[in-house]
This record gives structure tokens, C-alpha cells and sequence, in this order.
């Protein structure tokens, strides 16, 4: 086996990008360059005082692009035993499973230059992929509850389009879990109408910040190596997918957040905000929550993974049957599960917050034992994403780094505050440059504006800076397919 390969990092002053803070509650440890830092919102930190405030709580970090949420704010790594840890729906997220995946084609920039080429793919990834929900009888090959209970393991093989053995699949060892296992008794709970919606929403994208985005890669000049070796090279065209795991995730939510918070009234615990949730791991509520989760977290991967092949067709009906669409990563920023760190078993919530381990970790798939694993930041709309690997001094934060650019505006704010002509220049409407998206009217989605957002490249500087991780591509966009329901 050659030697692993450590990803290099700018020598950023350390400490400038991290600041622990110190409140009556305990410690938030604060990933972020003086900028970012003093520009946070104030209220994160009353927020991180009422989760510091959950029994038994080991550790809480905050990533660069941390901004408020319901309970615990996106950009949340929040640390508990595994033998006498808690599990938070809130800090969870409503969204389980949300996360990123990226295909690399074997495109060049030049090959999609054409702004009329363009137009046509993203109509022909529109015609392959419904927003909302597919129409009655699509999928009609799939059973959701092998899904739900085997992840991608349950799909049929025709989804699974790699040149391999189904063991040495792609689609099943480049991603953070192909299964994740769970008791099913609680299945049985579970109401009809939740198993047809959920397939029926299976392979589409949802609304909000959700996307697939059209970019291609520029290479970053100090990573080549590792780059080389994931396959990637400069001008390439890849597609980036942002998703979660849609009505199923949204059901396991309503109906088990309610459940935690019942076991904590049982229990006698609380804390300062009563919309803060969590239980005992081992109390009946909490394992029936996280056997829901683990099934939620099986629906997103699935989700991103049906996701893809829907736009793989669209492109092969442009470009033809000598189209390659490799996949790359697939990782999730909303979930929590059991790791081990520093040889102890951890319970680990990342709310808005990505993996990113360096190469040699132990739960990298195998394909990325010498590299470590893609860590994949998107950015907002017209701006930059990153594809990023992680370092060893990432485990200062349970090798936790940011999972996007992070609002600094609400939906309504950004209504209010940005025109339309202001996003359409972010967008480079008019130009050779544009960013082709699916929407006649930027008015539908002007809620996800980039001036809605931070500063990505910032946000990626506070990263590398305090040596979580170190960039190894950076994504330029060139068309963007969005719902319109936020």
C-alpha cells in the first residue's frame, strides 16, 4: 500500500480562526476567521448556552458558517457518550439526512459552453426530474420498505449503472453508508399514507436550498495528487446534488420529536428553551427515535442516489451514449450516530455541519484510505462550491467543518432587501457567463439569492485556516435546477 496522502494546507495562523467561548453553561468552540467572528449574531451564543445546559453534554462546536435554527443552530457539532448520551431531534434537523453529493463526468467545460446547450440540458433534467413528487405509478419496480430498511442495498440492480460487481459498486462504497441498520420493529407504526408519499417522493429534489447544479472544477494547485487520484482534472464538468430525505425524514420528525419531548417531561429534564428536544439514548424513546432516524438517513441516500440517475439520463440524451457520470461522494450534514474518538465510543450530532476525515482514518471507504474522504461545501447560487479533504488537526472538532455558505438573511428579509435585478447580476444574466437556471422568473426563487448568504470563500478560508481541512477543487457554476417552494 503507498504511503497516504496529507492534503495541504495554507500556514494560516491558527488561533485566528478559532475562539473558544466561555459561558456560565460551559465552553462553544467557535471555527471562524476575526471577521466572521465578530460579525456573528449574538443570539447563537445564547443558543449554545441553553444546549451546553443538556445533561451529560462532552463537546459543542460551532463551524464558520453557523447561523441561527430551531433549537441549535445550522453549523452545530454536539458530542455525547455513547453508553449514557443523549440523542436531540433538534439537533438532529427537521431535514434527516440532508446532505451533498458529486458526480464527475467526463465533460470539459468547452463541451457545455454553448448557452443554448445549456437551456437544453437543464429542460431535459427537468423532463427527467420532478421537484415535488413523481407522478402515480413511477418507481413502480421500487418497494419502499426495502429502501427504507436497506438503504441503496435495496434498490433493483438497473439502478445501480457501474461497470463492477454489485459489492465493488461505486454507487455503494463511495458514500458515508450504503445501509443504515436499524431495529424495524417500529416500522409497524408507521401509516399507509407516509409509505406512498414517501415513494413517491423518492428521486426528487425539493424545494428551499435544494439544488443540482451544472459546474465545472478548477483544481487547486497544491492538491493535484490527490486530485489525480479521485479522478478529477481542470475544466471537468460535474454535478453537484443537494437533498434530503423529503416526506419520510419530515414524518419522523412530527411524529418523534413529540415523543422525546414527553420522555423528557417523564424525566424530569429541560433546559431554558422548551423547543430544545433530546432523551436518553437508552430510554424506549430515544432508540425508537434514532431506529426512525437510521431509516430516514437509508431515504436521503437513496433520495440523491435516484436523484443522479434521473439527470444521468438527461445528460445521455444530450450528449449521448459515450457520456460518463462517475460517482464521486455522497455525504450527509444532518444526522447523528456513534463514532469512535480518541479510543472512546461518541455519540455525535452534526447539525449544518459536514465529516471531513483526513487520510488514514479508519471509516473512510476503502477507495479513500489514502487520501481521506471528498468533503463537499456547496455555496450559493452564482457563487462558488469546494470539493475539500480533510486534516488530522480536524479532529479538534470531531472532524466537523462547514456544510455550505450559511444564511445571513431570512427568506422574507432577502424578499425585501435584494431585487431581482440585483440576483440576476449575481447570475451573470445577458452574459456568455450566465448561470443557466429552471425558472423563468428569478422573483420565485429570489429567497436563495446569494446576498442572502456569507461569503463562501470567507467561510472556506476559516477552514483551511484553522487547519480542519484543505481545498482540492473549487466548483464554478454554470447552470442550477431549484423548486420553488421554501
Amino acid at each position: 500500500m503507498s504511503k497516504h496522502l496529507q492534503p495541504n494546507v495554507n500556514p494560516t495562523g491558527f488561533e485566528s480562526c478559532y475562539h473558544e467561548v466561555k459561558l456560565a453553561e460551559g465552553s462553544v468552540h467557535v471555527y471562524a476567521d476575526k471577521e466572521l467572528f465578530a460579525g456573528l449574531d449574538p443570539r447563537i451564543f445564547e443558543m449554545a448556552g441553553r444546549n451546553l445546559q443538556i445533561p451529560g453534554i462532552r463537546y459543542m462546536g460551532y463551524t464558520p458558517d453557523v447561523h441561527v435554527g430551531v433549537g441549535t443552530c445550522i453549523g452545530t457539532t454536539a458530542v455525547w457518550n455513547s453508553e449514557d448520551g443523549m440523542v436531540s431531534p433538534s439537533i438532529v434537523g427537521s431535514d434527516i439526512g440532508c446532505g451533498m453529493r458529486v458526480h464527475l463526468t467526463n465533460l470539459h467545460r468547452r463541451d457545455v459552453q454553448d448557452l443554448r446547450l445549456r437551456r437544453k440540458l437543464v429542460n431535459r433534467i427537468e423532463k427527467y426530474l420532478p421537484m415535488e413528487a413523481h407522478k402515480r405509478g413511477a418507481f413502480s419496480d421500487l418497494r419502499m420498505d426495502h429502501i427504507v430498511q436497506k438503504g441503496l442495498k435495496g434498490l433493483p440492480g438497473k439502478y445501480l449503472p457501474d461497470s463492477m460487481p454489485v459489492k465493488r459498486s461505486p454507487s455503494l462504497t463511495r458514500v458515508e453508508q450504503a445501509r443504515f441498520a436499524f431495529d424495524p420493529e417500529e416500522l409497524n407504526a408507521v401509516a399507509d399514507n407516509y409509505w406512498v408519499k414517501g415513494l413517491r417522493q423518492l428521486g426528487t429534489l425539493g424545494g428551499g436550498n435544494h439544488f443540482a447544479e451544472i459546474q465545472y472544477l478548477e483544481i487547486a494547485e497544491e492538491n493535484r495528487e490527490i486530485a489525480k487520484r479521485w479522478g478529477m482534472f481542470d475544466g471537468q464538468v460535474a454535478v453537484m446534488i443537494h437533498s434530503g430525505s423529503r416526506a419520510w425524514g419530515a414524518m419522523v420528525s412530527q411524529h418523534y420529536t413529540p415523543m422525546a419531548a414527553r420522555a423528557m417531561k417523564r424525566l424530569g429534564f429541560g433546559t431554558d428553551d422548551p423547543k430544545l428536544i433530546f432523551a436518553p439514548l437508552d430510554s424506549p424513546e430515544g432508540r425508537r427515535y434514532t431506529d426512525m432516524m437510521a431509516s430516514a438517513l437509508n431515504v436521503a441516500v437513496v433520495n440523491r442516489h435516484l436523484i443522479a440517475y434521473a439527470i444521468r439520463e438527461a445528460f445521455l440524451d444530450v450528449f449521448g451514449p459515450k457520456l460518463e457520470m462517475n460517482l464521486l461522494y455522497d455525504l450527509m450534514h444532518n444526522y447523528a450516530w456513534e463514532e469512535r474518538h480518541g479510543g472512546e465510543e461518541r455519540f455525535v450530532h452534526r447539525k449544518g455541519a459536514t465529516r471531513a476525515l483526513p487520510a488514514g482514518h479508519p471509516d473512510n471507504p476503502d477507495v479513500y484510505m489514502e487520501t481521506g474522504h471528498p468533503a463537499l461545501i456547496p455555496g450559493s447560487m452564482g457563487t462558488a462550491s469546494y470539493i475539500m479533504a480533510g486534516l488530522p488537526g480536524g479532529a479538534a472538532n470531531y472532524h466537523s467543518i462547514c456544510h455550505g455558505a450559511g444564511r445571513v438573511r431570512s427568506r422574507s428579509a432577502t424578499k425585501r432587501l435584494v431585487t431581482v435585478d440585483q440576483f440576476a447580476a449575481a447570475l451573470k444574466v445577458g452574459t456568455e457567463e450566465e448561470v443557466i437556471v429552471n425558472h423563468n422568473s428569478l422573483g420565485v426563487i429570489l429567497d436563495e439569492a446569494p446576498q442572502a448568504y456569507k461569503d463562501v470563500d470567507q467561510i472556506i478560508g476559516s477552514v483551511t485556516g484553522a487547519g480542519l481541512a484543505s481545498v482540492v477543487a473549487k466548483c464554478r457554476p454554470l447552470a442550477a435546477v431549484k423548486g420553488a417552494k421554501s
